[in-house]
């Protein structure tokens, strides 16, 4: 895969517009009232997700209609180009429908099956997190940098929830990990991944994962010299589960939660 800088930063700008186009819609049912859904799966759905997929479906559709797109909330839409579109409209609907601010709106784009740009959009925290490859990763117009943190005896570790990682067979390499790190806190969903990225937290977990919710951050959290990998220190966006470090401590995470180290 073989893309100009000049063009793939156009793809970035385009998909920083979107981003905060849809992060006013969903704001504004934020700020207001709305009532949310269950889907099969059991998580929420609200009028914001479905409205601002809307929005970047129908703007991606018409700016680059040869391209493929992948909504969580609308499905697939497939392209003949060798681009793809993954959106994921309200990360964190939890936090949405209980008017936590801690949610956000993702977009990603992959090129030849590579993730190449990701654009993240915290509305209600003000602030917009994106990065392209090789173009570095920037948080509010400034460039962003994982920490500098060695030693997991002095790490921050996060996760949504520690006790869905129980749920799902992973509990035992939590308490592993959880015993080593100085503090761990419960700041989650893509805001966790975007706290590794801009340094102010040094690991972020997830035991279960969809592209749509990853495909924003591999490019983000390793633009600012961070990792993000599936459980087995695979770099992927289709692991089903990610975690992401500041880089620095990415052996001595893998060691403690599989065991077996990982050369990145």
């Amino acid at each position: 895969m073989i893309i100009e800088p000049i063009e793939l930063k156009h793809l970035l700008d385009f998909a920083v517009r979107l981003a905060r186009e849809a992060g006013a819609i969903t704001y504004r049912h934020f700020k207001g009232s709305f009532s949310a859904e269950h889907k099969a799966d059991n998580s929420f759905v609200t009028i914001a997700d479905r409205e601002a997929e809307r929005h970047i479906r129908s703007i991606i559709e018409r700016t680059f209609p040869d391209d493929g797109i992948l909504g969580e909330e609308e499905g697939v839409k497939n392209g003949v180009s060798d681009r793809r579109w993954i959106i994921d409209p309200v990360d964190g609907t939890y936090s949405f429908v209980h008017q936590v601010p801690l949610y956000g709106v993702l977009i990603g784009l992959e090129i030849a099956d590579e993730p190449v740009l990701g654009v993240v959009n915290l509305p209600a925290l003000n602030e917009l997190i994106y990065a392209a490859r090789e173009l570095g990763c920037f948080w509010n117009g400034e460039r962003a940098r994982v920490s500098t943190t060695k030693e997991l005896e002095q790490a921050l570790l996060l996760a949504t929830d520690f006790g869905v990682c129980e749920q799902h067979g992973l509990g035992s390499a939590v308490d592993s990990l959880s015993r080593k790190v100085h503090a761990r806190r419960t700041w989650g969903d893509c805001y966790g991944h975007v706290l590794v990225a801009t340094g102010r937290a040094d690991i972020m977990l997830d035991p279960v994962m969809n592209i749509w919710d990853c495909a924003a951050l591999l490019p983000i959290v390793e633009e600012a010299g961070g990792t993000f990998t599936n459980w087995r220190g695979e770099r992927t966006i289709n692991g089903g589960n990610a975690f992401s470090t500041n880089g620095v401590l990415f052996e001595s995470v893998l060691q403690a939660i599989t065991g077996k180290d990982y050369k990145v």
